[in-house]
């Protein structure tokens, strides 16, 4: 399958790691992989952020046609939609149908595995294709989570740029209260971030978009288990978890994620840090084998893996 292949246009441009970009479009200029019918299709997706599937189908005007989704994640249109747009409903449209929300994490690497190489070097190893599926990600949230050492290492904004969408909530799980006031996601008021401390860390003061809450728990799988309670008590029920490696490591040990993005580039790096590190299993049956859809995201490639109801 390809998702927005279409796009590569002239050379290939490469993107960041996780990927956190901060690069913006110039003003007028097109997004990345975008076509007028890839548009159309993400606005639909778009409108059926917050549709409640128990009243019925969605239907969405895509002039010219029409689109219908369904609570299933399945979709008809008319007229037939071409190839990277229906890739790009079928990528993303489970995501917005779990009756009860989705956990969903995503990763970029190497085709060996690796996020950087031994010196911490990582731009560039995903494309734009990939880090305009991240920012679609991130729109289609509610809340998207890193850890203190993301922010730390990448200083990311969390914002959607790529696409239009609405900012999730960005959530800091910082169990150390180690992070300094100086990051962005702190003081740049763009969207509402949580940063979650350890009893006793708990700093006064801050701007009004922030807010610092503490979250007592020790085991980093009950720590990851924690951070999806406190948010669906808050009503985020569509959670990105986006980093880092160890951050992801932790929900997806804690059996906390309900689907992983993996974002695979086509170049091997051989050394350096690796993208997941799970607790060691003994033989090859204990190993996981999820559901797993591909897609092709320009010269990367998408593996869409279903974690509830394994093989």
């Amino acid at each position: 399958m390809t998702l927005s292949s279409r796009c590569r246009t002239g050379p290939v441009v490469l993107g960041g790691r996780s990927p956190h970009d901060d690069s913006v479009p110039s003003e007028g200029a097109p997004m990345p992989c975008s076509t007028p019918r890839i548009d159309a299709c993400w606005q639909a997706l778009l409108s059926a952020r917050d549709h409640d599937w128990s009243s019925g189908p969605l239907a969405v005007d895509l002039a010219p046609g029409r689109l219908t989704m369904t609570g299933d994640a399945t979709w008809r249109a008319d007229p037939e939609l071409d190839a990277d747009s229906a890739d790009l409903l079928d990528a993303l449209l489970p995501i917005l149908c779990a009756p009860e929300g989705c956990i969903i994490g995503q990763l970029g690497q190497s085709l060996d595995g690796r996020i950087a190489t031994r010196t911490g070097h990582s731009h560039y190893i995903n494309g734009i294709a990939a880090r305009t599926h991240l920012h679609r990600l991130r729109a289609l949230a509610d809340a998207v989570v890193v850890g203190a050492g993301t922010v730390a290492a990448d200083d990311p904004a969390l914002t959607v740029r790529h696409v239009p969408g609405p900012h999730p909530l960005r959530v800091v799980i910082d169990p150390k209260g180690r992070l300094a006031e100086h990051h962005r996601l702190f003081t740049d008021g763009e969207a509402r971030t949580l940063h979650l401390v350890a009893p006793g860390a708990l700093s006064d003061g801050g701007a009004t978009h922030l807010q610092r809450e503490e979250l007592a728990v020790a085991p980093d799988d009950a720590l990851a288990r924690a951070v999806i309670v406190r948010l669906r008590e808050a009503g985020y029920r569509r959670v990105l978890v986006e980093g880092g490696s160890t951050t992801l490591s932790h929900f997806l040990a804690a059996d906390a994620l309900d689907r992983l993005h993996l974002l695979v580039a086509p170049l091997l790096i051989g050394s350096g840090r690796a993208g997941l590190n799970l607790p060691p299993i003994d033989t090859l049956d204990d190993a996981r084998r999820p559901t797993c859809r591909r897609f092709s995201l320009g010269t990367d490639t998408l593996f869409d893996l279903a974690l509830r109801g394994e093989r």
